[in-house]
């Protein structure tokens, strides 16, 4: 295989995503060949050199996994936190192990939070150049008029830039003894920090509640705050087409026997009863470093010939 950035080989084999990726070079956590690399332009290839990530060996072919969880409040979209806060792998146990969240959804914010070791996907859903929509329900003070739909729609300017073309629309208004509310449905393509509220906030009205109801055009009704499922090989590849990617093997995608719509309710973590099962009704086993070097000598060399009688379809005589 031709020489990759490692930034990309690391996002490929679902270690983390590309922006994650560049910072462990720059920690220096990554050796090539025994030799530690810190130079984010810096090449290899996954097949024929010893790459390690904090001294464990890179295994290219991880089976990619997609989980759709729906974020309650007070929960952070980080692996740890230095406050000590909880964050959404607590949610998901064991079923967590290995992924990583998909883009921002704030500690006061709830919905729809794709979790995934994708690194590829990860990154062009992310990326504001890709334009893959996030769609939000938004409660407001205030109800906007049409000159504030408008500013909305045009874009405000927040950190001194504006912010790309967002869609508006009034789903509700209310009428409460604090004074009027509205319910409005946002879609943008961009990610930036707090970007709805601020939006918000910039024309007047202050977000009482926030929740991301799409991720592209992937949505479940049925998920309630703290609730989980696997993604469906169709959703996975519904992901990639909205990201501008070409579809993939459905393969690799790692699904529930039973695949029920459940998870955990409220604000706890799960016990095992909760954790969505694998094949047989029982957890997937953890693979040893063992396992994974074995599995990568496997795939460089590639799958067995059949011999003799073991072929269902005999060479033709030449």
């Amino acid at each position: 295989m031709p020489a990759q950035r490692l930034q990309k080989i690391l996002s490929t084999a679902g270690v983390a995503s590309r922006r994650v990726a560049e910072t462990l070079i720059a920690e220096g956590r990554i050796r090539v060949n025994g030799e530690v690399v810190a130079e984010l332009g810096a090449k290899a290839d996954p097949d024929a050199d010893h790459i390690e990530v904090d001294g464990r060996r890179l295994h290219t072919a991880v089976p990619r996994r997609y989980v759709l969880l729906y974020k309650p409040v007070h929960y952070v979209t980080t692996r740890s936190d230095p406050q000590k806060r909880p964050t959404v792998l607590t949610l998901l146990g064991q079923m967590g192990q290995g992924l990583y969240p998909v883009g921002r959804l704030d500690f006061d914010s709830e919905g729809l939070l794709l979790l995934t070791n994708d690194g590829e996907l990860a990154d062009r859903l992310t990326h504001p150049r890709h334009e893959v929509p996030r769609t939000y329900e938004v409660r407001v003070f205030g109800v906007p008029s049409g000159e504030t739909l408008r500013r909305l729609t045009a874009g405000v300017p927040l950190d001194g830039r504006r912010t790309a073309p967002a869609r508006v629309r009034i789903i509700d208004t209310f009428e409460k003894s604090s004074g009027p509310q509205a319910l409005l449905e946002l879609v943008i393509h961009e990610g930036r920090n707090r970007q709805v509220r601020r939006m918000c906030q910039a024309v007047g009205m202050p977000v009482i509640t926030l929740a991301r109801t799409k991720i592209g055009s992937l949505s479940d009704k049925r998920l309630k705050p703290g609730m989980y499922r696997e993604l469906r090989p169709g959703e996975v590849q519904q992901l990639r087409t909205d990201a501008g990617l070409a579809a993939a093997s459905p393969t690799p995608v790692l699904r529930t026997s039973t695949a029920p719509t459940q998870g955990v309710r409220g604000g706890h973590a799960p016990t095992p009863t909760h954790i969505a099962r694998t094949r047989g009704g029982q957890p997937r086993p953890k693979k040893t470093l063992r396992d994974v070097v074995r599995e990568a000598a496997r795939a460089a060399r590639g799958p067995r010939k059949s011999a003799g009688p073991a072929r269902k379809r005999p060479r033709p005589k030449r």
